[in-house]
């Protein structure tokens, strides 16, 4: 790849630098957490964190482990910026997000620290782009403190009959509404929109259900519109895992292959509308 024959003597001036052979590799990804404009990176060893937050109340997070890079070197223990993500995702396919055989955008990501711009530098077919992106002080992302400790209900789905779900429910229902329980109707997802209520019930023993994991009933009701952009990152996964704790806090959390058959996450966090009770 031409962009790894950077100079030794340029990266010892950065605290960070990513590289990949296939750009795509990480805007699907970033294009299945975008909500919101603005975003916190946080590179540590293992790899890429990027969060968009709406509300306080729904946080996306996109892993991108260190292995998914051909390079990926860091010189302090943690390193964080906020960056405009539109603007990043059109830099990202500036030479169209070409997926036509054997095309592909080469990047390298590279970072001074603390009040430097973001510096991508994309080659295709031999000509080299180089783009600017300042950044930001980043805003702290919210703890919610979803602890595997306290999950209370678990279950994992293949993306597909999720999609169908989605498909036959009613997406103008304000608030989605998620039963999970040891009993019927074990899982059941229900809308209350303009055609009426709808709902879509998945047995424990569903080829589509790859984990049943449920100790008490829940019924809680999560809002629509924050939820809507996890189905960015559901039309792009594989399985999805569907947790809930004593809180009735939602995490939805994607497995996601690259073009490259690696394996990245997308999770979401979405706090409860309100609490149903129990019928």
């Amino acid at each position: 790849m031409p962009l790894s024959t950077q100079s030794q003597s340029q990266d010892e001036q950065y605290v960070l630098v990513a590289n990949l052979d296939n750009a795509r590799n990480l805007s699907n990804i970033l294009k299945a957490i975008t909500c919101k404009d603005h975003a916190v990176f946080t590179a540590t060893a293992n790899g890429l964190k990027v969060t968009v937050e709406d509300c306080k109340c729904m946080q996306a997070n996109a892993f991108i482990q260190a292995d998914i890079f051909q390079e990926y070197t860091l010189k302090e223990d943690m390193v964080i910026f906020q960056i405009n993500l539109t603007v990043l995702l059109d830099c990202l396919n500036i030479f169209g997000g070409s997926t036509a055989a054997g095309a592909s955008t080469a990047l390298r990501m590279c970072y001074m620290g603390y009040g430097h711009p973001l510096l991508l530098f994309l080659e295709e077919g031999g000509v080299v782009t180089v783009c600017k992106i300042n950044t930001q002080e980043p805003e702290e992302p919210i703890d919610f403190e979803f602890s595997s400790c306290n999950v209370t209900n678990k279950v994992i789905l293949q993306s597909e009959s999720l999609k169908e779900a989605f498909s036959e429910l009613d997406m103008t229902s304000e608030v989605l509404q998620i039963t999970m329980s040891p009993s019927q109707p074990y899982f059941r997802l229900s809308t209350f929109g303009n055609s009426g209520n709808a709902h879509y019930d998945y047995s424990k023993d569903s080829d589509m259900m790859e984990l049943f994991q449920c100790n008490k009933t829940q019924t809680n009701r999560y809002k629509m519109s924050l939820l809507k952009p996890s189905t960015k990152a559901l039309a792009i996964s594989c399985k999805v895992s569907v947790r809930t704790d004593s809180r009735g806090l939602l995490s939805l959390q994607y497995l996601v292959r690259n073009d490259n058959g690696q394996i990245c996450f997308v999770e979401y966090f979405c706090c409860p509308d309100e609490e149903v009770e129990e019928e």
